[in-house]
């Protein structure tokens, strides 16, 4: 059926061809039984307009106005069944047209209705009616197309508003999706020329120290240790110059600076799992296949997926609710899954997180993916995947 009713939709004039098809029989058919052929024209006058009456409202309405005065002037307004076509026109053009052209069309179809009404009266009795006798054939007469305007004047109406309601839909879509790419590209560019300052200046003094080094290898150890000594420093300063402008520019939801702390792994990941039990969160956790170690960023991104997601829970599924953490490891890469039983999927969001497309970019750094959405039987997941790559001489991670 739906795909019959978009057929319909894309056909109208087809539609209306039915429509006009039977209404112009009964016109045809009167004048030809009633051996008054040119009839059989402003017939066809009346019901052809309806055929492209959604295209041409205001031509439409014209034309069959023209035929029906035609009509009442020679036929001394006797009604045929063609008559119908005006009502019907009318409401097309109080739904397709302007309020002012729906307007006078209907102050035309009262004013010809009243026209009728005299000209049957006259035509029965021979002498103009008293405004008495003709009220009740004029309501008769007139009260199609009072209706059929109010119809086609609300359905222009919801049409418009239902219009308007889309349009400001797609704009607001728009705007917070400009707004979200406005507001990471901005962070994006504040951490990158924090880094750029942080990062060139003291890799520039650790290259200095190691060319004065290399120079002095073998005439001077005792500089050559000053250099190495100066280097060693020099980079540990500038990791932690690096931490402390990530925990600047990484506030935690209380607006407080973050602490700074070594960067955590999933071997911290039972610490983390007690901070949401004592928050108030359930938590299970299951491990399927072989723990295996993690390079020191993919062990990072899967603490932080597994933390966002515990987070999203506690804001957005509800009470009474639980959350589940699996790990499945295999041969290449390790799974992350987190879900919970509560309405996060049908929670209000106000389009300011950015929660999902941070893990999304976390993961697609180290070439993982990660996938999120409602589960069939309710709540949500959080799925991820990420490859397990060889873990660096001096290089650990935390395993679960």
């Amino acid at each position: 059926m739906s795909a019959l009713y978009a057929w319909l939709r894309r056909h109208p004039k087809l539609v209306d061809g039915v429509l006009a098809f039977p209404i112009g029989a009964g016109g045809v058919g009167t004048g030809v039984l009633s051996h008054r052929y040119f009839l059989v024209l402003i017939a066809l006058g009346l019901t052809i307009p309806i055929v492209v009456r959604r295209s041409y409202p205001v031509g439409a309405f014209a034309t069959a106005i023209t035929a029906g005065a035609c009509q009442v002037v020679l036929f001394r307004g006797r009604p045929v069944p063609s008559d119908i076509t005006i009502v019907v026109l009318l409401y097309t053009l109080a739904a397709y047209s302007t309020r002012r052209n729906s307007v006078i069309g209907l102050g035309i179809c009262l004013f010809g209705a009243a026209v009728e009404v005299v000209e049957l009266i006259e035509l029965r009795t021979g002498f103009p009616a008293p405004w008495q006798a003709l009220l009740p054939g004029y309501l008769v007469s007139a009260g199609p197309c009072l209706i059929a305007w109010v119809l086609g004047d609300s359905t222009r109406y919801r049409r418009a508003y239902y219009a308007n309601l889309e349009e400001r839909a797609a704009r607001l879509e728009r705007e917070r999706d400009a707004h979200a790419q406005i507001a990471a590209a901005a962070e994006r560019a504040r951490i990158a020329r924090e880094l750029h300052d942080v990062v060139a200046h003291n890799v520039s003094v650790m290259v200095v120290q190691a060319d004065g080094a290399a120079y002095a290898l073998g005439t001077d150890p005792a500089r050559t240790r000053q250099a190495l000594a100066a280097i060693s420093a020099t980079g540990r300063q500038a990791l932690a110059e690096m931490r402390a402008l990530l925990g600047v520019l990484r506030r935690g939801d209380d607006g407080e600076l973050a602490v700074l702390a070594p960067q955590p792994g999933l071997g911290q990941l039972d610490e983390l799992l007690d901070q949401a039990r004592a928050a108030g969160l359930p938590v299970t956790c299951s491990i399927e296949g072989a723990v295996r170690p993690l390079a020191t960023g993919t062990a990072l991104t899967a603490y932080r997926i597994i933390q966002e997601s515990l987070t999203n829970v506690r804001k957005h599924a509800g009470g009474m609710v639980c959350a589940n953490v699996l790990l499945r490891y295999t041969d290449t890469t390790v799974e992350l899954s987190v879900t919970d039983n509560g309405v996060g999927a049908a929670a209000p969001c106000d389009g300011a997180g950015h929660g999902l497309t941070g893990m999304s970019e976390r993961a697609a750094m180290y070439g993982g993916s990660v996938r999120a959405g409602p589960r069939p039987g309710g709540g949500f997941e959080v799925t991820a995947t990420l490859p397990i790559t060889e873990v660096h001489a001096g290089e650990h991670a935390g395993a679960a």
